[in-house]
C-alpha cells in the first residue's frame, strides 16, 4: 500500500510543479501598429518605468498594466524588478514631477487585450493561455541591441540671444534612423524648445552606421553659454 501512496504524492507534487510553471509565463502584447515583432527584456522595462517613450524603431508606445494579480506579478518580478507599490510609487512621483501619467490598469488578461487591441501604440501583458485576437505577440530578446555609431555630425547653433543671456542645459531627442543609416525623424523629449529647435535642425543632418533595420536612439545635445 505505500507505493500506490507515494505514486500519488509525486503526481500531486509534479502538478503542482507544472501548475507554477505555467501561471508563471507571460506573452508581451502590442497594438498592430507598433511594427516591431521582438524587444528586450531591458527595453521593456524602460517603457514600463515610462523612462522611454518609443521603441527602437521609432513607434510610440502606450504600456498598459494589470491592476492586480498573479500576472501582474509575475511581469514585475521578470521584467521591471520591483513590486506593485514601489512601481506605484514611481509613477507618483513621475506625476508630481510633470514627467509622465500613470499608466492605463485594467482588471484581468480579457480588458488587456481589448485595450491593447483597440489603441493605437499600447503595450501590455497576459497569461500565457490567453486567447490574443486583435493584437500581435512580441518575442523578448536576450541581450541589448547595439546602438549605432554616429558617421557624420552636425553641431547645433546656439541662438545668440539664449547664449548672451546665458539660457542653456541638456536637450534630449529621440532619434529616428533609417537601415541606410540617414535621419527619418526627431522628436523633442526634454530641455528648452527653442534650443530644441536649433538641436533637431542639426540632427537631422547625421549620418549613422547601415543597420538591418530601422532603429531608434536617445540623443542628449549641451548648450553651454560659457563656451
Amino acid at each position: 500500500m505505500k507505493y500506490p501512496i507515494a505514486i500519488l504524492m509525486v503526481a500531486g507534487w509534479m502538478s503542482l510543479g507544472c501548475g507554477s510553471a505555467v501561471a508563471g509565463e507571460i506573452k508581451i502584447i502590442a497594438n498592430p501598429s507598433v511594427h516591431a515583432v521582438s524587444i528586450t527584456a531591458a527595453e521593456l522595462k524602460s517603457v514600463f518605468l515610462e523612462e522611454k517613450l518609443a521603441l527602437e524603431d521609432g513607434t510610440h508606445v502606450e504600456p498598459v498594466n494589470e491592476r492586480d494579480g498573479a500576472v501582474h506579478e509575475e511581469f514585475l518580478r521578470r521584467y521591471v524588478g520591483r513590486s506593485d507599490d514601489d512601481l506605484q510609487t514611481h509613477y507618483r512621483t513621475l506625476v508630481f514631477t510633470g514627467k509622465a501619467s500613470v499608466p492605463k490598469e485594467l482588471g484581468n488578461d480579457a480588458e488587456v487585450v481589448a485595450y491593447v487591441a483597440r489603441t493605437r501604440g499600447a503595450i501590455g501583458y497576459v497569461g500565457a493561455e490567453t486567447a490574443t485576437d486583435g493584437v500581435k505577440t512580441l518575442d523578448i530578446e536576450r541581450g541589448e541591441r547595439s546602438q549605432r555609431k554616429l558617421l557624420t555630425r552636425v553641431e547645433p547653433e546656439y541662438p545668440e540671444t539664449l547664449k548672451r543671456l546665458n539660457i542653456g542645459g541638456t536637450v534630449r531627442l529621440n532619434v529616428t534612423i533609417a537601415a541606410k543609416g540617414n535621419v527619418e525623424n526627431v522628436e523633442l523629449l526634454g530641455g528648452n524648445p527653442i534650443l530644441g529647435e536649433s538641436a533637431m535642425r542639426a540632427v537631422k543632418q547625421w549620418v549613422y552606421s547601415i543597420g538591418h533595420s530601422r532603429s531608434a536612439q536617445e540623443v542628449s545635445i549641451e548648450f553651454d553659454s560659457r563656451r
